[in-house]
């Protein structure tokens, strides 16, 4: 682009100056090199008159009409010298300025010799052979520096018109080259942007693929680890309680012992009960043995207890049975927005849905705290939440929507509020997702 603008640029100064050397000037030195033919004319008009014998005037009454051709003539001189174009020779003008002065003075001596009254034959003869002659002579060099400007002035045509040719097909050299480097550019960017969103892709894939192994192997350790708890540390457990109690019966009842051996029986069964508890939260048995529905029962009130927030739990729809992995990845979405309700919300109170609909699972959790911000800046594991939740759905084949709830003004909590919906096709729940 710079380069074709200083193309540009060059091309219209060169035509801005051809037209004002060359073209302006040779019009301007035409004009006055036509009032300087025309004073010619008028002189031979004059040494017509002169010569034809019928004139009752003598020579000398021509001498006030040839002062003033003169001065005439002499301001178009001064005027022709000041305008005259570039290529007009220093020769050329010199021929010209000699002629006239040559031809003033013939014309001086003619007068001079036209004053006596005996040599008015002579001077006629000196303006026969002389004055005619230098006139002539005059005529014939400004007729050559008009023919010589017209064809300067054709010849300046000639280059303009090139000039606007070569200018022309230049533009549309340069629109065809702009185009075709836009076309390339475009195809460039083109296969560039597929080349990226191919590996955006890919990497969406890998990273959704990778999520959800760690989905699964996260409910693959947590299960096991669930089961330990229960199975080994819970047996032995309660097999120590058992033990501690058989023995108590086996101490006399005043004996200080059978009261140590009862407190050591009650932390016993203490730290069985947070066992279970513990292995409940890792990963509820009930899942698996009584379904979604019955651990939402269970589960909802322990939240309550817990962390101190009320939970209004409703159910609506004719209940179909949701278990297997379906179930653990539905609990799982519930637990996580409850957890984020209650450390991050400030809210006071919850609703949680669980819809049964014809086609599909819907669960809702809704609160009415602070909400999420605009700008979408949430602290480490809360954004790790949601990208688990969205995992979580895409293994289920759901969707799940992360909103403000409608009408949340004079509510209690006075927040904006999050609105957490999963839905699931029912088709998807039968089937065992890993």
């Amino acid at each position: 682009m710079v380069a074709y603008s200083g193309y540009i640029t060059r091309q219209i100064s060169s035509l801005r100056e051809l037209q004002n050397n060359l073209v302006d000037r040779n019009r301007k030195d035409s004009l006055q090199l036509l009032r300087i033919q025309n004073d010619l004319n008028l002189l031979a008009l004059a040494m017509r008159d002169m010569l034809d014998n019928d004139e009752p005037y003598p020579l000398t009454a021509w001498s006030a009409q040839f002062q003033r051709v003169r001065t005439d003539l002499d301001d178009a001189l001064r005027h022709e010298r000041q305008v005259a174009p570039v290529n007009r020779t220093l020769v050329q003008e010199q021929y010209l300025e000699n002629s006239v002065a040559q031809f003033w003075d013939a014309a001086d001596r003619t007068f001079t010799l036209a004053g006596d009254p005996h040599n008015q034959n002579e001077a006629r003869e000196q303006i026969r052979i002389s004055m005619r002659a230098r006139q002539e002579a005059l005529s014939t060099a400004v007729s050559r520096l008009l023919v010589q400007n017209n064809e300067s002035e054709e010849q300046a045509a000639a280059r303009i018109g090139a000039i606007y040719v070569r200018v022309q097909r230049q533009v549309y050299l340069f629109l065809t080259a702009t185009l075709i480097a836009i076309l390339f550019t475009s195809l460039y960017l083109i296969r560039s942007n597929r080349q990226l969103f191919a590996q955006l892709a890919t990497l969406s894939e890998q990273r959704s693929e990778l999520a959800q192994k760690l989905i699964t192997t996260q409910e693959s350790t947590l299960r096991h680890i669930s089961r330990e708890l229960h199975d080994e540390f819970g047996q032995i457990l309660t097999a120590v309680g058992a033990m501690l109690t058989r023995t108590g019966r086996q101490v006399p009842e005043d004996s200080r012992l059978r009261a140590d051996l009862r407190e050591v029986c009650e932390i016993t069964q203490s730290a069985l009960d947070k066992v279970r508890s513990l292995s409940q939260a890792l990963h509820p048995v009930m899942l698996e043995e009584t379904g979604l529905e019955s651990t939402l029962d269970w589960y909802l009130p322990v939240v309550e207890r817990q962390a101190g927030i009320r939970v209004f739990y409703e159910k609506s729809g004719e209940p179909f049975p949701v278990n297997g992995n379906a179930a653990i990845h539905v609990y799982r979405v519930v637990q996580e927005a409850l957890n984020n309700a209650t450390r991050h919300s400030g809210a006071s109170e919850s609703w949680v849905r669980l819809r049964f609909l014809p086609l599909a699972l819907e669960v809702e959790i809704e609160d009415h705290g602070k909400g999420f911000e605009a700008n979408g800046s949430q602290d480490a594991k809360q954004g790790i939440g949601l990208v688990a939740m969205r995992e979580r759905a895409q293994l289920m084949g759901g969707s799940i929507e992360i909103a403000r709830p409608a009408q949340t003004e004079g509510r209690r909590d006075g927040g904006e509020g999050t609105l957490v919906r999963l839905r699931v096709p029912r088709e998807k729940l039968d089937s065992r997702v890993e």
